[in-house]
């Protein structure tokens, strides 16, 4: 995407932005971005040669420098945006974010806002931790492209950031395992269970919850819940016929002189009549 991608194709309308710079013939002399006469049109093309010429801190600064000098003009607009950009690149996601959120709060019907809430998301997907870490970072990329597709739903950027939301999704499940297996491991079963069943309930289309099937198989029979130990079995076999976890499952139960048997009205059985788009493994 950059890990998702879209960064590229958006790379931020810079091409039609840039194209102010042949309308500037100001560029003269280099003025001190202090001076509080310089011509908006003019600090702000400053900026953008200097992004071209790949000054990304000094573009950078030229475009806060249009904001301070030349507050709520439509150059003060402009650079509002460049700013998020540059920030981005510059991998100050933080002051991305800050900058873009600005953005979007004083200039929401703007062609660029949803471009500006893209940037927030990606800021936040860009600080993913590993599953082993708090995944606050992940909620918050969740929530700003879920705002993407909801605010700005015939934007080009809704692709990209459902594909996030996706990828996010997943991120949360796996620290969900993450946490269940630690259980698991100390023989902890009930609470192991809580995070599998949190996996199957609230993340059932992402790709960890063929393991949390297994899981939940091999949890409840430890604790002697035979009848869910081969629901979760058999639900495992109905959607992902194919998956290693479903042979495990099922050489788990048949060790044990059991097969896999769906209760239907267990609660395994049920979350899975509500979640859409499985069947054949993720």
């Amino acid at each position: 995407m950059e890990r998702l991608g879209r960064m590229g194709a958006a790379t931020l309308r810079v091409a039609l932005l840039c194209s102010l710079v042949a309308l500037a013939g100001c560029l003269g002399k280099e003025s001190d971005s202090d001076e509080p006469d310089i011509p908006a049109g003019e600090l702000y093309n400053q900026g953008l040669k200097l992004m071209s010429e790949g000054k990304l801190r000094q573009a950078n600064t030229r475009f806060g420098e249009v904001d301070k000098q030349h507050p709520y003009t439509e150059w003060a607009r402009k650079a509002l945006i460049m700013q998020a950009f540059t920030n981005y690149r510059l991998g100050k996601f933080d002051d991305c974010i800050e900058s873009a959120k600005r953005y979007v709060a004083l200039y929401p019907a703007s062609p660029d806002a949803a471009y500006a809430q893209y940037m927030i998301g990606q800021s936040y997907f860009k600080q993913i931790p590993d599953v082993t870490r708090d995944q606050e970072s992940t909620q918050r990329a969740i929530a700003a492209m879920q705002e993407v597709v909801e605010r700005y739903p015939t934007s080009e950027y809704v692709d990209d950031a459902q594909k996030a939301i996706i990828f996010a999704r997943d991120q949360l499940a796996g620290k969900e395992m993450q946490i269940g297996r630690y259980y698991l491991e100390r023989r902890e079963y009930t609470a192991a269970i809580n995070r599998f069943k949190t996996v199957v309930t609230q993340y059932g289309n992402t790709r960890q919850v063929e393991e949390a099937l297994y899981r939940l198989t091999s949890a409840y029979y430890a604790i002697g819940v035979v009848n869910e130990a081969q629901t979760a079995a058999a639900v495992l076999g109905h959607n992902f016929p194919d998956s290693t976890w479903y042979k495990d499952a099922y050489t788990l139960l048949e060790s044990k002189g059991l097969s896999p048997s769906e209760n239907k009205s267990s609660w395994i059985s049920k979350a899975f009549q509500t979640v859409t788009g499985l069947g054949g493994g993720a």
